[in-house]
């Protein structure tokens, strides 16, 4: 199975990696992992002020804070997963990969870092719900 993994580094990212941990038929060598981190956009003033190279470096300095303890995790359990970091909008980037990479199986967070959140679960959840054809698993 092709699993695409979307994570942003909060508490729900590490819960979704202790679900997995526990669930060898989702953590087995068996599947395909990539894990995924969407970096919001700076705002077009503060990134023409800043330039292109430092709004670069920023985003990769983020999405490896992000992406290198996950990583990290899934190598000790055995899985070599792929990396993808995009920057934009994050629920809509997180749906767009799903669909076009063909993957069989979302998992993320319910809630992650975003400021906005619902009762149930955050509204970047309830995005990709909204917008991605792929099945979703949802980790509270």
């Amino acid at each position: 199975m092709k699993i695409l993994l979307a994570v942003d580094g909060s508490a729900y990212t590490k819960k979704m990696l202790a679900y997995l941990a526990t669930h060898e038929e989702l953590l087995g060598a068996t599947h395909e992992f990539t894990v995924l981190t969407v970096q919001p956009a700076l705002p077009p003033r503060a990134r023409a002020a800043l330039g292109k190279e430092v709004v670069e470096n920023y985003h990769a300095e983020e999405a490896e804070k992000v992406l290198a303890p996950v990583c990290k995790f899934l190598a000790r359990h055995g899985v070599d997963a792929r990396r993808s970091v995009k920057v934009g909008p994050v629920g809509e980037s997180i749906a767009k990969l799903a669909d076009s990479g063909k993957f069989d199986l979302v998992v993320m967070g319910s809630h992650g870092h975003g400021a906005i959140a619902t009762l149930v679960m955050g509204s970047v959840a309830t995005q990709v719900l909204a917008n991605c054809k792929v099945p979703i698993l949802l980790i509270r």
